[in-house]
Formats: C-alpha cells, sequence, structure tokens
C-alpha cells in the first residue's frame, strides 16, 4: 500500500485513506494477479473535474500498478468542499 501512496502524492491529497481489500477475495481467479483495494481521496485537483476525469487522474498516478499489483480499485475522489465536516 506504501507504493500508492507514493503515487498518489503528486495529486497532493489533503486526505488519503487506502484499504487493501485483497483477502475478502482470495480464490478469486483474478486475484492472483494483484491485489484489490479501495482508495478514497480527497484533493484540490479534483475541482471543477467530472467524476471520469477524476478517476482518470488517480489512474494514470498509479499507471503500471494496474498491470502487475493492482487487480481491482475502487475510487472515491472528491474535493474538500464536498466533504461533510
Amino acid at each position: 500500500m506504501e507504493i500508492l501512496r507514493e503515487r498518489l502524492a503528486p495529486l497532493a491529497p489533503a486526505r488519503l485513506d487506502i484499504r487493501d481489500d485483497s483477502a475478502r477475495h482470495a480464490g478469486h481467479a483474478g486475484a492472483r494477479e494483484g491485489g484489490h483495494f479501495v482508495v478514497n481521496i480527497i484533493s484540490t485537483r479534483f475541482t471543477d473535474l467530472s467524476t471520469m476525469q477524476r478517476h482518470r487522474l488517480v489512474y494514470d498516478a498509479v499507471g503500471d500498478l494496474m498491470q502487475k499489483g493492482i487487480h481491482a480499485l475502487s475510487i472515491t475522489a472528491k474535493t474538500p468542499e464536498e466533504v461533510q465536516p
């Protein structure tokens, strides 16, 4: 998970939560190809971007990990203004 934090750091997250759900997918055929992760990220970089554009920024940041370390990635990407206090 540390590599995910490093890769997402350029998005300047105000908050970044990463959960490894790989154990919940043990035995799943794709689980051998990489882990299952849930990413909740809050960043001003998402301001004025659609959900798809926000997800694209995250996928671009993790790049090659999607081919050799991550099988599934669930993303919640919000701006600080969208988060309830």
